[in-house]
């Protein structure tokens, strides 16, 4: 198949992300967010907080991670944090997710995206660190600007918010972890 060909059977397939929706409600509280609007939102929100990085990044590879980082959730769901039930199996079923969807595309450009979604799970280097920082902050943003979203639907605790976000978020973007835990702790001050 011709390299065009496969970058538009790509692009056909990644539509279907716009189907996978979130646990997470938009802060209007009128549906819940789906993936596509997600990976969105964050390239937006890397974009706006860039300065806040705790290291040296190159935006770019920082908004093509967050792009992508979700696109294995067409075949592999979304498991929130809050149901630990699911997440049995789940990062075996985004592997295998990565190797068929990214695979879709010519070879160069399956190599790069694949590298750039494992890089983005290793959260090793310091545009990965602040990319897995945004994705566990915009979370937390919406929880607090609804009531406590989903932290109230699931019963989720401050212990469990700070457990599973303050390590990337106070990683990636320290600043961004100070606003991150004053709202958290405003909200469960409220509850």
């Amino acid at each position: 198949m011709p390299d065009l060909d496969k970058q538009l059977a790509f692009l056909r397939e990644i539509d279907r992300l716009k189907t996978v929706v979130r646990l997470s409600p938009l802060i209007d509280r009128s549906r819940r967010e789906n993936s596509a609007e997600h990976s969105w939102h964050l390239a937006m929100y890397a974009l706006v907080l860039a300065e806040h990085a705790a290291g040296t990044i190159d935006i770019l590879r920082v908004i093509k991670m967050l792009l992508i980082h979700d696109i294995v959730e067409i075949d592999a769901g979304d498991v929130p944090f809050h149901v630990p039930a699911t997440h049995a199996g789940q990062a075996e079923r985004e592997r295998l997710a990565a190797e068929r969807l990214f695979g879709l595309l010519p070879e160069s450009q399956a190599a790069e995206f694949r590298d750039l979604w494992h890089e983005f799970e290793a959260a090793e280097s310091d545009d990965a660190r602040f990319a897995k920082a945004l994705d566990r902050f915009q979370p937390m943003l919406h929880n607090a600007a609804t009531d406590g979203g989903t932290w109230v639907e699931c019963a989720v605790t401050l212990e469990q918010v700070k457990s599973r976000c303050q390590p990337p978020i106070e990683r990636g973007a320290p600043a961004l972890w100070e606003a991150a835990a004053d709202m958290a702790e405003a909200h469960f001050r409220k509850a």
